[in-house]
């Protein structure tokens, strides 16, 4: 049997045996929860595009282009809003324990301020 077996080498190098190791593996998984009608569209685009799930999902996040909803601008607009919708309902408490012409003047002054904030807004948009 040993006989055999030495007739078999060939100059004393031994074979690798299976598939060759690949340079780059893909050894993390990213695990995304899908509708079922979310799975089913993705999986026609990436049937229509020639490739597998997985494959067509890489490339797409790959080259996906990702906008904000909301500029730092547009961001900064809605804080002041919120900040000036938070005086006003500090005003209204205000009415509330003192009456309502007591506050008159502080009411135009903030209602002034969100008209011009409003403006400032709508001549961003153009």
């Amino acid at each position: 049997m040993k006989k055999l077996a030495n007739e078999k080498k060939t100059d004393g190098k031994t074979r690798k045996r299976g598939r060759p190791k690949k340079a780059i593996t893909r050894s993390v998984s990213l695990v995304v929860r899908l509708t079922p009608t979310e799975r089913l569209a993705i999986a026609g685009k990436a049937r229509n595009a020639g490739m597998r799930i997985s494959d067509w999902f890489r490339q797409s996040a790959k080259v996906a282009v990702i906008r904000p909803r909301l500029s730092e601008k547009e961001t900064g607009h809605l804080r002041t809003l919120s900040g000036m919708a938070n005086n006003l309902n500090q005003l209204t408490k205000l009415a509330h324990k003192g009456g309502l012409v007591s506050i008159m003047t502080n009411l135009r002054g903030l209602l002034n301020e969100v008209e011009r904030l409003m403006e400032r807004m709508g001549r961003d948009d153009s």
